[in-house]
């Protein structure tokens, strides 16, 4: 059980330069597949967009399991009349932290602009209200790195309703551990993953049941695994740990999610990964997300029948600048790999 932590870096690197906001995740699952195909796995592709891998397993129960690599982000939703951007949230950003962030807008037709997501009150200088005005959708734009002055102008890039809007994750790995980048929800969790399954094809080792693994990309806007393309017995996610308030995780533990904002997960499949968890002597954190939703409760709320729970890496700050540590991928992959082996 040696988690190979240089693989994991590199890995985590590659998918967080990818911009995958929800609904524009193509290239990062294309990319996943390239991945897993030279790792030597069976996948598919479903209709929705989520990557399928199958990995046998020694018995005919079949267990799932996910990550899901959909960010955040911003999407066009109309001209200013000045040359600026309206926008529109996919997902939840925490909108103060976007302001004064790079970005880039991906046209329909194949074109890339950059720009900068700003407030309407972006002047000390200028406008009484600059430190005051509230970061929310309506009180900010995209000022594109362009020639544009009016609506006309705007159209004339090619740029519609709908074009993606992708800001900078920051990625940085500091030498003593620290993961701190946009989108380690949930991006850190499907490097873990992949990282898994490399291990398992490297080491020959077989699973003790099938593994149904999927890479999802509708998460953030809460259907990521509505639909389940596999007949599975036991559902655990990969998701991330919050911390703060009253939550025990930390950015060094494994969290085991025993309830969140869709009710509590499976009792006995929670108490059996704190009990692995116990044994191994694993860094790991048991509590409840009242604001959190995951892939297993979309795959619940559309009727799927299976034993569901939740574990992933602590990740501080949520849906803004997000931080963890090296240790807290670790402590997760053993977890995962002492379910995927061990039962």
């Amino acid at each position: 059980m040696n988690f190979n932590e240089s693989y994991f870096k590199e890995t985590l690197r590659d998918i967080l330069a990818i911009d995958s906001p929800t609904g524009y995740t193509e290239k990062v699952i294309d990319w996943l597949k390239t991945e897993v195909d030279s790792i030597g796995y069976e996948n598919f592709y479903t209709k929705k967009g989520n990557l399928v891998v199958n990995v046998p397993g020694k018995s005919d129960k079949t267990i799932g399991t996910s990550a899901h690599v959909d960010t955040l982000g911003l999407a066009v939703r109309g001209y200013g009349s000045d040359g600026t951007l309206s926008l529109t949230c996919l997902g939840g950003p925490i909108m103060p932290t976007l302001d004064g962030e790079y970005c880039k807008v991906y046209t329909r037709w194949g074109n890339v602009y950059t720009g900068t997501i700003l407030s309407n009150s972006p002047a000390a200088h200028v406008y009484g209200d600059s430190s005051s005005l509230k970061r929310e959708e309506k009180n900010m734009h995209v000022k594109l790195d362009e020639d544009v002055k009016n609506a006309d102008d705007l159209k004339k890039l090619g740029i519609l309703a709908g074009d993606f809007i992708c800001y900078d994750p920051k990625t940085v790995i500091t030498d003593k551990g620290y993961i701190k980048s946009r989108f380690l929800d949930d991006k850190m969790s499907a490097a873990i993953l992949l990282s898994m399954l490399k291990y398992l094809k490297d080491n020959k080792i077989q699973p003790a049941h099938n593994i149904c693994a999927i890479f999802s990309a509708y998460e953030e806007v809460g259907h990521g695994l509505s639909h389940f393309p596999c007949e599975i017995d036991e559902f655990v996610t990969v998701d991330m740990g919050c911390i703060g308030d009253d939550l025990n995780c930390t950015e060094f533990d494994v969290s085991i999610c025993a309830k969140d904002s869709s009710g509590p997960y499976d009792y006995g499949l929670t108490t059996r990964l704190i009990q692995l968890a116990v044994e191994a002597g694993l860094s790991y954190a048991v509590d409840i997300y009242p604001m959190y939703g995951s892939d297993v409760s979309a795959a619940r709320y559309a009727g799927h029948d299976f034993k569901g729970a939740l574990i992933g890496p602590g990740v501080a700050a949520s849906h803004g600048m997000e931080r963890s540590h090296v240790k807290a991928a670790e402590n997760t992959w053993k977890l995962l790999y002492l379910y995927f082996t061990g039962l």
